[in-house]
């Protein structure tokens, strides 16, 4: 049995309660890669864990103990404990070096006491054809409808795929919503090894057009902490990562940031276990790994509590200005503002404009400037000395009346007109534009403090003053 209680949302991201059976994982949430080969870290702070099936399949040391004792024992795990299918190896090595049926892996997966199995899907890297795209999703929902057909015990991964085709990935996640228990999101590592954040917060708002509200949402892959609230904000609830043991095999050091060669720093900037009982020469394979790991946690710690506040865009935005490549996703996520309006909640904590004028909040106020009673003559002016009907000029809203200048979200946190910056000035000028096209009848007059933003010559049926002469 599986359910999905919401606690809170902003944006579409949730904090929530995933219960699979008698396992329950807080969302957004971290789900750590363990490879049973490998040395395995400390999850006291993980819910969940994900393992490799097919590695455990074709393991001479810990198959037996898998099929008698249960993959809970080999990773001396008792969390919710999600397996791969050997997916990822069909990826690197090619379909043909995978040796196991979709069938074959979904009973043994079983056989193991899995709590979330996953069938052999086809991961198609992006940027591949729309008829290659669209012949590797067929066989990957032909699989996950056998895996439904087999009525296995575990709850059952559904997975998206369609490369970098947003039609397809929207197609892919409608065809398995509602008969999964978990909807994957896969073959995006690639993307982010090349900080394609543009491209994949397109396919993420994609895959959930084509999903319900309710359906818990895993991100394959995306284990690096840099990524966690731009993805939450777009909805996803699961991330794994094996990025903390691969990164400290090559001596890396994870920040929120960004990566960092160990070595090449003087004094290890975090105040974790790992990091205070140690020196960046003296650390070791398992301390940096650890470190990893709990940056990750903390993280989502960060992400979940900003999800509460209401403040998770504004989150997401200190986030992206991390990185030049982060800002592409900052963009992407602007440019589905409607799509996230649609859950974002009407009324949370303070606004505070961080530079992105393109948030759901501002899409909504201007759809509704068309429900305002306005007189035949209206000015949206940053003077208050305003002869007849005037609303204030707002940035990055646009026309505000003054009646509502206090009401949330209004009383943002925002630049004076004045020192308004060019993605605000732009925000504002297509709000007064709607405010005309709203009230056809209405003449509109904008006055602004000695603006320059092309979108000025663009308006029409608008009378334009600059203050500044």
């Amino acid at each position: 049995m599986t359910e999905f209680e919401l606690e809170s949302k902003d944006a579409l991201g949730r904090v929530a309660t995933l219960t699979i059976d008698d396992k329950e994982v807080t969302t957004p949430a971290l789900m750590p890669v363990v490879n049973p080969h490998l040395t395995r870290p400390a999850l006291e702070d993980a819910q969940a864990a994900i393992t490799n099936a097919y590695i455990l399949h074709e393991s001479s040391d810990h198959r037996d103990e898998a099929v008698i004792d249960g993959v809970h024992s080999v990773l001396d795990f008792d969390g919710l404990v999600a397996t791969d299918s050997g997916a990822y190896q069909m990826s690197v090595y090619g379909e043909g070096e995978v040796d196991v049926t979709n069938s074959e892996i979904l009973r043994f997966q079983e056989e193991i006491e899995t709590d979330v199995a996953t069938p052999l899907d086809v991961p198609t890297p992006p940027d591949v054809s729309c008829e290659k795209a669209e012949e590797d999703l067929r066989v990957t929902q032909q699989r996950f409808q056998e895996a439904v057909d087999l009525d296995v015990e575990p709850a059952l991964n559904a997975p998206i795929q369609g490369s970098t085709h947003p039609e397809l990935r929207e197609e892919a996640a409608a065809s398995v919503y509602p008969d999964g228990d978990v909807y994957d999101i896969g073959a995006v590592v690639p993307l982010m090894k090349k900080y394609r954040y543009g491209d994949l917060v397109d396919l993420v708002a994609a895959s959930k057009r084509g999903l319900g509200s309710d359906a818990p949402v895993h991100l394959f892959g995306a284990g690096h902490p840099s990524v966690f609230a731009l993805a939450a904000a777009f909805g996803c609830d699961l991330f794994d990562s094996a990025a903390y043991a691969l990164y400290a095999e090559d001596r890396r050091y994870i920040t929120v940031d960004g990566t960092h060669d160990v070595d090449e720093l003087a004094e290890l900037p975090c105040s974790c276990p790992s990091c205070r009982d140690s020196t960046p020469e003296e650390m070791s394979y398992e301390e940096l790994a650890q470190h990893n790991l709990d940056v990750s946690f903390r993280e989502l710690r960060r992400v979940r509590e900003s999800i509460r506040q209401g403040q998770l865009l504004e989150h997401v935005e200190r986030r992206m200005h991390g990185h030049p490549d982060f800002l592409r996703g900052l963009k992407a996520l602007g440019r589905h503002r409607g799509q996230l309006e649609t859950l974002d909640p009407a009324s949370k904590g303070t606004f505070f404009y961080l530079g992105n004028p393109w948030r759901p909040e501002v899409h909504r106020h201007h759809d509704r400037l068309e429900r305002l009673e306005v007189e035949d003559t209206v000015t949206v002016s940053p003077r208050k000395d305003v002869e007849g009907q005037r609303m204030a000029l707002v940035p990055p809203f646009g026309p505000v009346p003054t009646a509502l200048r206090h009401t949330y979200p209004l009383n943002a946190e925002v630049p004076a007109p004045e020192e308004a910056d060019h993605a605000a000035q732009e925000a504002s000028v297509l709000g007064v534009q709607r405010l005309a096209e709203a009230h056809p009848d209405v003449d509109v007059r904008l006055e602004h403090p000695g603006w320059r933003h092309g979108e000025l010559e663009n308006l029409e049926r608008v009378e334009v003053h600059d203050l500044t002469g």
